[in-house]
């Protein structure tokens, strides 16, 4: 296998004035798995088309084990492709399919080629389905020959762009998982790009997460997830989405504590907040809402009014009235009544606390010890 890096990689279309991709370095490393994530349009896909060589960068270099390949043909660059669309040729076998990519790029005979997919096949379980074409075959079987098809190959880089979009929900899950057994098996380099961030959260070694042809944050899943560098990806990266509150920064004394701008509430923070937030007066203020909990009666809180009570199974989502969409994930033996005023408190060490005007975290990076510093608000809103 081999390392992937790209370096200042740029993309435009329409004469320059439709930028893709924005000025993109990232590496890869040997035998890693990247996933990249991004709302539509985000130049994740046409990241993958340049690496492959589908596309030519505007400018910027694209290089695979060492070597600079930017203007090499694509044929001629030692990586395989699964498709969103599977891209078989339907008047061909599987094992037609399969093999047709090595007749093109190697040496090996009839018989070497045949043996090498049949062996694949085996490995990808659609040994039987060797003599079908594309038209008998599942959603879930034509992924698999998809996947056989590039394994097949030995390449030095598998890149995936959004192989599972067109299944079913029970179907991804399985080739997920698929897919990361292949990948742990042969050690595969391999760069995936989907929308979905749960298939991205959960795949990857590293995730790469993207936004209008920018990168915005690198790094390990729980890492990216824990401490996002800003309030895109902080919202972007879990479900449900990070709680966010416009919030007034008051400094008086030692500590730091934030007031709502729009809704009733302050949170105290703890003193090591002082210098990070120094000179800072307004500030967005993040709180995931798995974080979120319900006070025991008689203790310190935020109130707030439940809204809505949506039950999820092993989960209740409480929707509260503290901003647009604020939601409390919690257990499902947690079931207050709609109307009903609340206390709700979280430690914070999970606050994230971001600017108005750039998005940027303030926290992002910054240790603070952390404990539970609810205090109530000063005023306490009524129910509707």
């Amino acid at each position: 296998m081999a390392t992937v890096r790209l370096e200042n990689l740029r993309k435009t279309f329409d004469s320059g004035r439709l930028v893709a991709v924005d000025d993109l370095s990232l590496s890869v490393d040997d035998g890693e798995f990247l996933t990249v994530v991004g709302p539509s349009g985000c130049g994740k896909s046409t990241t993958l088309r340049m690496i492959a060589g589908l596309e030519r960068p505007t400018s910027g270099s694209v290089v695979i084990g060492g070597e600079d390949v930017t203007d090499q043909h694509a044929r001629k660059r030692d990586v395989a492709m699964v498709f969103q669309n599977y891209a078989l040729y339907p008047h061909k076998t599987v094992m037609g399919n399969m093999e047709f990519g090595l007749r093109m790029s190697t040496d090996l005979s009839k018989e070497e080629r045949r043996e090498r997919v049949r062996e694949t096949a085996e490995m990808m379980d659609i040994e039987e389905l060797l003599e079908d074409k594309p038209s008998e075959l599942s959603g879930g079987q034509k992924q698999r020959v998809a996947l056989g098809r590039a394994i097949v190959r030995e390449p030095d880089v598998f890149l995936f762009d959004e192989p599972l979009s067109n299944l079913d929900a029970k179907l991804r899950t399985t080739m997920r998982t698929e897919i990361q057994r292949l990948q742990d098996e042969l050690d595969i380099t391999a760069i995936y790009v989907t929308h979905d961030q749960e298939e991205a959260m959960t795949m990857g070694d590293k995730i790469a997460i993207l936004d209008d042809g920018e990168l915005q944050q690198t790094g390990r899943p729980t890492d990216v997830y824990d401490d996002p560098t800003n309030e895109f990806v902080g919202g972007f990266v879990g479900s449900p989405s990070m709680n966010v509150l416009d919030a007034v920064v008051d400094n008086a004394g030692t500590g730091v504590t934030l007031r709502g701008a729009s809704a009733d509430f302050a949170y105290e923070l703890s003193p090591e907040y002082a210098d990070v937030l120094e000179g800072v007066e307004e500030v967005r203020m993040g709180i995931r809402p798995e974080d979120v909990r319900v006070a025991d009666a008689g203790d310190a809180g935020i109130v707030t009014t439940v809204d809505v009570v949506e039950p999820i199974g092993s989960d209740n989502y409480l929707y509260l009235d503290l901003g647009p969409d604020f939601i409390a994930r919690v257990d499902s033996g947690t079931t207050p009544t709609v109307g009903a005023s609340i206390a709700i408190t979280f430690d914070e060490r999970d606050v994230h606390v971001f600017d108005p005007r750039t998005g940027e975290s303030l926290t992002h990076g910054v240790a603070v010890a952390g404990s539970d510093a609810v205090t109530p608000a000063e005023a306490e809103p009524t129910a509707d």
